[in-house]
């Protein structure tokens, strides 16, 4: 099929790219001309694993292509989606300036019998009014379906390539059939492709992420309650997981989620729900566990010095919100990195991937980005360790000890076992587990 995708970010540039792999001729439209220019020349504006060679091969190949002009890739595609961003608004609500604009755009070109799908996250009626806005500036009723995506950053392609399900909104039998052939390469194992309405559909998404955000607030919860009462959030965790109704995914407690999709579809949730004269009790918790949470080692750490920050010398270990990927939105990070700052503290970064990200924030304010991991703990005070990393999992706990000033480690995400932790001498604290103190 011929495809044009509306959107380079993180949605569109995965979405047009493993299409083109699959066979399907895309043409990726951004109204960016230098991400557009540097998409040509095999510069990925974002960090995911693998992406750089897929889209590098298939723009070669010439099932790949990219501009920034509708007029171009629009009046030949069989289906059209639209994939722009629609960040959170002042009021919490999903901001769709960007959805509109895209809709204005290509409703002069749309060719009769395109099928235009909507595959940002929108609240719930806004394919109901896509087709509504698109029927009045063409003068017929287009084709409008909703396909969201469940991409996690990191995984992206797989999660693309092979879905634990396929997700479309529908409103009649047309559109149903070309999403059906258009999927069917990712289908050959049995997993499902579920068409329902595009309200259910959209609700859908919004309810799987916020569902999700829910399991990581509960267990943070159980981890603070389990510092306080002795516990082990570990041997919780592990009690709860063995549990088939419970399970083990995103049970790991730590420092809270980020990113661009949990807290920006969470109170996007919680905002459609009290226009509808709802109570969100459960979102708001949600969101508010988490937005606590973020703060877990400033706490911690202003506990462990008294306030005393000031000419004192930290490391910091992992700036993206979660390993393999390079956004730092709403990372816990930033949180620890704006406390120390303006406590005047001297701080060394590392992160294999979010460092640019950090230094177009933070700038000067941090005192050196390392390209080399162990460059981050010389001389330092104390280590805190925001993201799980694999380069952060085994150090050389030795070689730490002849670089650090002070052996004192917090750690956010729970990365090395309290017994051997013990046999190291360094003071240690963690998430829902007892800290270990050494003199």
């Amino acid at each position: 099929m011929k495809l044009s995708v509306i959107g380079t970010g993180y949605v569109g540039l995965v979405t047009g790219t493993c299409f083109s792999d699959l066979g399907n001729d895309v043409t990726c439209i951004d109204v960016n001309q230098a991400k557009v220019d540097g998409l040509k020349k095999g510069i990925i504006p974002i960090y995911e694993p693998g992406l750089s060679e897929l889209v590098l091969r298939n723009y070669e190949e010439g099932r790949l292509k990219f501009t920034t002009k509708a007029s171009e890739a629009v009046p030949e595609a069989d289906v059209v989606y639209i994939a722009v961003g629609t960040p959170q608004s002042d009021t919490g609500a999903a901001d769709l300036s960007a959805v509109w604009k895209v809709v204005e755009d290509i409703a002069p070109h749309l060719k009769e019998d395109a099928l235009v799908v909507v595959k940002s996250t929108v609240p719930v009626g806004t394919n109901a009014k896509v087709f509504s806005q698109l029927k009045e500036l063409t003068g017929r009723e287009c084709n409008v379906a909703s396909n969201p995506e469940f991409l996690k950053e990191g995984s992206a392609i797989d999660d693309f390539m092979y879905p634990d399900r396929v997700v479309c909104g529908v409103r009649n039998k047309k559109s149903e059939d070309m999403l059906r052939q258009l999927h069917a390469p990712l289908l050959r194992t049995a997993k499902p492709i579920l068409f329902m309405s595009p309200e259910s559909s959209e609700l859908t998404k919004y309810a799987a992420n916020a569902m999700l955000a829910t399991k990581i607030s509960f267990i943070n919860e159980i981890a603070n309650l389990s510092e306080k009462v002795g516990a082990d959030i570990n041997d919780v965790r592990v009690g709860m997981g063995h549990d088939q109704r419970i399970g083990f995914q995103f049970l790991f407690p730590g420092l809270g989620y980020g990113g661009s999709c949990f807290p920006k579809d969470v109170r996007a949730l919680t905002s459609l729900s009290e226009t509808l004269d709802l109570e969100p009790r459960i979102m708001r918790a949600v969101d508010d566990v988490n937005v606590h949470q973020r703060a877990s080692l400033v706490r911690k750490i202003d506990a462990y010095y008294g306030g005393k920050i000031a000419g004192k010398t930290f490391g910091i270990w992992g700036l993206a919100f979660k390993p393999k990927t390079d956004d730092i939105r709403e990372a816990p990070a930033l949180d620890l990195l704006q406390y120390l700052v303006e406590k005047e503290a001297k701080i060394l970064v590392h992160d294999p991937e979010a460092m640019e990200n950090v230094q177009a924030m933070f700038g000067d304010k941090i005192h050196k980005y390392c390209e080399n991991v162990m460059d981050a703990v010389e001389g330092v005070d104390c280590l805190a360790i925001n993201t799980e990393w694999n380069e952060y999992r085994t150090p050389d706990f030795a070689q730490l000890k002849t670089k650090m000033k002070e052996k004192v480690i917090f750690d956010g995400r729970n990365l090395f076992d309290l017994e051997d932790m013990e046999k190291t001498g360094f003071s240690y604290f963690s998430i829902g587990r007892r800290s270990l103190e050494c003199g």
